[in-house]
């Protein structure tokens, strides 16, 4: 009953949104792709936000039930609240018959099997899609990297235009899986990219950043962001800007603007006068990867890393928590902590087996108690994990010099807050 209940509720509230785009025609911008959606998502919207009435959620509206919300700004009811579906319904409607207050809608698509990337295209197509990079993710689903490259390119069989990280998606996926006449934008750092990047640290917390574009209308503005990896949705939103034909002054100024969702990249003040580098929002091999080599050339009396499991890697989960281990060396960080199965059992071996100082831990509180207890003054802490079973943002809670900044973490609400405390039994109480 629940099940059916789910799919009248897809099909409904999929054709009042589709009603609304074929009535007003915003532009719609769908974004897939392997890392990066979310805060790719926030950047686009925050520099088209310059010229354009920008239509997004905060949250992660990003299935079949929830994308569809997105166009008309409303929140998920619960299945079993008649009239919280009601509500949502007619603040819908009137969007059908009457005025749309939007010129631009901005939708994040996720995949976890086979075929929902086409879902969610079939429910919205977009008229710019952008691809964030392909790279391991579900893989007890997916089982291969190309299996990956297949889904998340599959948005091209949909879209009019393709924007693609140029970084970190495969070309010769592109070759095989976008068809030949659909248009083609690549932004990146590496050779090859339209929107070639170009940056310099400024500080622990921003880069000058300088994108060279095929337009001529170079952008050179300084962002407030901790890694330079976090700088790759910032082209793709000067990317898209450009094609929306948006002005040079209007879109520094957007970019300017643009700060790393939370658990994503941020920093906050912890105690002792450390910084901590929030990513705790979710983890994968690249990702991992990268917040690592921003820890690395950061200069700072003490480096320490709290590494959560990397989820859903299937078979190749071991080798990948390896790599991240191999990757850690005493004379990059001093003090290695770790969470999950396949963390402390691959990770945190590989690491010692490089003579780094490990400590295995067995859930958030103990690994914000245990980077506490061996924190030294002005410190950087990088907080990086998956999200099921892990959920080191409770770690970077433990951490914080002012506790109002809890605030900036992720799953803060009453439903994750209770989920939590149900799973580890208010162990951060012990």
């Amino acid at each position: 009953m629940k099940n059916f209940v789910k799919d009248w509720l897809i099909k409904l509230f999929s054709a009042q949104a589709r009603k609304i785009i074929k009535k007003h025609k915003p532009i719609v911008i769908g974004i897939v792709g392997s890392v990066g959606k979310t805060s790719t998502k926030y950047a686009i919207a925050t520099v088209l936000s310059k010229k354009y009435r920008v239509q997004y959620q905060k949250g992660n509206y990003n299935v079949p039930l929830t994308m569809p919300l997105v166009v008309t700004g409303q929140s998920l009811p619960s299945l079993s609240n008649p009239f919280g579906w009601l509500k949502v319904w007619l603040a819908g409607q009137k969007y059908v018959h009457g005025k749309y207050p939007y010129d631009v809608v901005v939708l994040e698509m996720g995949t976890d099997t086979p075929g929902d990337i086409a879902e969610l295209a079939q429910i919205i197509k977009p008229d710019i899609a952008v691809v964030t990079g392909v790279s391991e993710e579900h893989m007890e689903y997916f089982k291969t990297l190309d299996n990956v490259a297949k889904e998340e390119l599959s948005i091209a069989q949909f879209a009019k235009q393709l924007v693609i990280n140029n970084d970190d998606t495969n070309s010769d996926a592109v070759k095989l899986y976008v068809p030949n006449d659909l248009p083609i934008t690549k932004y990146g750092f590496s050779r090859g990219s339209h929107y070639k990047l170009q940056a310099q640290r400024s500080t622990h917390h921003s880069f000058m950043l300088e994108v060279v574009s095929p337009t001529g209308q170079d952008i050179k503005t300084e962002v407030m962001v901790a890694a330079k990896h976090s700088l790759l949705p910032v082209g793709a939103a000067i990317t898209v800007a450009e094609i929306l034909g948006m002005s040079k002054a209007n879109i520094e100024k957007g970019v300017s603007s643009v700060l790393p969702p939370s658990g994503r990249m941020r920093l906050l003040e912890g105690q002792k006068g450390s910084l901590i580098i929030d990513d705790s929002y979710n983890s994968s091999p690249i990702a991992a990867e990268a917040a690592l080599k921003t820890l690395f050339e950061m200069k700072a009396p003490q480096k320490i890393a709290i590494l959560g499991n990397m989820n859903e890697l299937g078979a190749v989960s071991k080798t990948a928590h390896q790599h991240i281990g191999d990757m850690l060396r005493p004379d990059k960080v001093d003090l290695v902590i770790t969470l999950g199965l396949d963390a402390n059992k691959y990770l945190a071996t590989s690491a010692e087996q490089n003579s780094c100082s490990v400590i295995r831990t067995t859930d958030p509180y103990k690994a914000g108690k245990v980077a506490l207890q061996n924190l030294s003054e002005k410190a950087i802490i990088l907080i990086k994990g998956s999200q099921g079973d892990v959920f080191l943002e409770e770690a970077v809670k433990m951490l914080l010099a002012n506790p109002n900044d809890a605030k900036h973490l992720v799953r803060q609400n009453d439903f994750w807050q209770t989920k939590k405390s149900n799973l580890y039994n208010n162990l951060e109480l012990s």
